[in-house]
Formats: C-alpha cells, sequence, structure tokens
C-alpha cells in the first residue's frame, strides 16, 4: 500500500524542485522527506528521485505517481471535508496565508472570536504575497488564502482553486498636512503627475495599479522611494519625502501630520477574496473562517 503522506512528500519536491525547498514549504527535515521518498521507492519498487548533478528530479516513474497520485489526494481531502460536514465538526489544522494589511485589518480582529468559538479549530498564519497565496492554494499547501486585486490588475487563480469575496477595500492618497494637496476634496492622477511617490518595489500588485493609474495622463509616475511596507510608507510621507497610496485596510493611525484625500477617476479600489480548494468546500472549519470574515 503506497504511503500517502510520503506521496505528498514527492508533490512537494515535484512542485518545489528540490527536497530542501520541498522540506521548507511543508515544514518537515529534509532528511524527513528524504525517508519518505525512500520508503515510497521500497513499497513501488521503482526509482522515484534521480540526482542531478547537486540536486535531484523525479524520474518518469517519479512524475507518473505524481500526477497519478494528484487525484487520490484531492478525493482523500474532499472526503475527510465531507466526513467532518456530516459530524458538524469545525476542529483541526487552518493554514491561512494573506497579504500583510488582510493579516493587521482583516484577521487579525476575527481570529480571538474564531478561536473561542472553535476550540478545536487551530489556525496558523502566514504572511505572503497575493500571487505566493494562490501558489500555496492549488498546491496543497496552505487551506485558506486571502489575497487582493485591484480594479485592472488580474490575478490569476486555477480552476480548482474558488474565490470568495470578502471585503472591498479604498486606498488614498497620504500627504503630509503641509502639502497643499491636503486641502484639496478630492484628486485625479491627473492632479498627480509632478509628484513624487513612495511606493512598493516594481512587480507588486500595488505597483502596477499605481501605474495603470497613470495610463491616461500621459506619463508614468514618479517614484522618489521605494518601500515594500505601508507602514513605511506613513512614516516617510510624515518626513516629508513624498506621498503615497495606501488603503485602508489595516492602515495606521494617520495623527495629526498625515492627511488622506481621496482619488478619482480612477477611484482606487481593491477586491479582497478568499481562496481554498474546491475539495475544502464542504470543511466545517474552512466554513467557519469563511462565515466570521462576513460578520459586522
Amino acid at each position: 500500500m503506497i504511503d500517502l503522506d510520503a506521496l505528498a512528500g514527492l508533490r512537494a519536491v515535484a512542485t518545489h524542485g528540490s527536497v530542501v525547498a520541498a522540506a521548507a514549504a511543508t515544514g518537515f527535515t529534509p532528511s524527513a522527506i528524504s525517508q519518505q521518498v525512500k520508503r515510497l521507492e521500497r513499497q513501488t519498487g521503482v526509482p522515484l528521485l534521480e540526482r542531478v548533478g547537486r540536486g535531484v528530479m523525479l524520474t518518469s516513474h517519479g512524475q507518473h505517481l505524481v500526477d497519478a497520485g494528484e487525484q487520490v489526494l484531492n478525493d482523500l481531502e474532499q472526503l475527510e471535508a465531507s466526513l467532518q460536514q456530516r459530524a458538524g465538526v469545525v476542529a483541526g489544522r487552518v493554514r491561512l496565508a494573506a497579504f500583510s494589511t488582510a493579516m493587521r485589518g482583516l484577521i487579525a480582529p476575527i481570529a480571538r472570536a474564531l478561536r473561542d468559538a472553535h476550540p478545536d479549530l487551530v489556525l496558523t498564519l502566514d504572511e505572503r504575497e497575493p500571487w505566493d497565496v494562490v501558489d500555496l492554494i492549488s498546491s496543497g499547501q496552505a487551506e485558506l488564502g486571502i489575497v487582493h486585486r485591484w480594479g485592472g490588475v488580474p490575478l490569476a487563480v486555477p480552476d480548482h482553486v474558488i474565490a470568495t469575496p470578502v471585503a472591498t477595500d479604498l486606498a488614498e492618497l497620504i500627504v503630509h498636512r503641509d502639502d497643499p494637496l491636503a486641502a484639496r476634496p478630492r484628486v485625479t492622477p491627473q492632479d498627480l503627475v509632478d509628484v513624487g511617490w513612495i511606493a512598493t518595489p516594481e512587480g507588486t500588485i500595488c505597483r502596477q495599479w499605481l501605474s495603470r493609474m497613470y495610463d491616461g495622463t500621459g506619463r508614468p509616475p514618479r517614484i522618489a522611494h521605494v518601500s515594500g511596507e505601508f507602514e513605511s510608507h506613513l512614516a516617510l510621507v510624515r518626513a516629508g519625502l513624498g506621498v503615497a497610496l495606501v488603503p485602508r485596510m489595516g492602515r495606521a493611525p494617520l495623527g495629526d501630520d498625515l492627511v488622506a484625500v481621496p482619488v478619482v477617476d480612477p477611484e482606487p479600489i481593491r477586491l479582497v477574496d478568499a481562496l481554498h480548494r474546491r475539495t475544502m468546500a464542504d470543511s466545517p472549519a474552512v466554513q467557519a473562517v469563511l462565515a466570521a470574515f462576513s460578520q459586522p
């Protein structure tokens, strides 16, 4: 009989490209992953990994086992979820991956009440960028994920993953109170062609939206400083080093030095979705966390 835990370990090696990376992703040691693969090789009687240079790759037998075993693992996950639904059991571990402001503004406010309501539910949190969250959910390394997407910036989600809307977030222009823009009731991108932006790094979804926002101006945004954290953006604006576009979700209090100015044409709205695999749709634990997000 094929060891299903070992099969999941082999799938992790296939997904992440190495034993070390598979161990880091699953929480096992590299030695444990290696032992799982060796156990599978003894059970099946065929080689599943082969050494290439200083690394390893799946043999054709190993790839066939992963491809064929994928449906088995999915069926078992779905079976477990349906059994728990029949029993009305909200228990077990839910690994929840989310972007940073959702962690502060969406998850932290409900975590204590969720734990109190369901003491047998273990929620473990992992802060990741949206595209990493999609990978974790689609590959079975997390049960729930929270992602965001801006109006015109798509986020690809595989067919076997369900996206459930959980929130709508609005970003605003943050300026120092001494900035002339602080007195404006609203601004458009055309009003911002000469400002110096404190922006997230190139390639991030927020940076893509900022660039897209300027489409009608004929000029790209002028990036003065780059920082990955919105809390740092606020500190840099407070120091008079530029302006920033910061969502409300998880935003620290602005204090007396900073002013939030609405932006229109387009309005910077980001949609926040919860992701889970279709096989987890009947899971009472997943349903309990989703229900917590919808509480007023």
